[in-house]
């Protein structure tokens, strides 16, 4: 019973890549980090540090939007790289899930 319990806990809790493409996927048309942060269910602190690694790594950008009489906004959009990401990390994620679901028909 504990057994399964932590399985499916497990089950529940989000990789390092999960949440990765996760921003990327919210990112692709462009948005703030507070919107990313809220989409991602993620704190500020998570939210800065993913954007960082996705900054670092040319998978995001980051663009300032002048609005009127306002301070510039800042803007994360994904990156044509980030989108390749974000398709190999799909194609992926569907592979391992066939071979689980082979696995436990036999």
């Amino acid at each position: 019973m504990v057994l399964e319990e932590t399985k499916s806990l497990i089950a529940l809790l989000r990789s390092r890549w999960d949440i990765m493409a996760s921003v990327l996927r919210v990112a692709i048309s462009g948005r703030t980090k507070t919107h990313i942060m809220r989409k991602c269910n993620l704190s500020y602190r998570q939210v800065q540090a993913y954007i960082d690694i996705l900054l670092d790594k040319g998978l995001l950008i980051m663009e300032s939007h002048k609005v009127k009489n306002r301070n510039p906004t800042k803007i994360f959009v994904t990156t044509e790289r980030g989108q390749t990401f974000l398709k190999a990390y799909a194609d992926l994620k569907a592979t391992i899930k066939e071979d689980q679901q082979s696995k436990t028909e036999l």
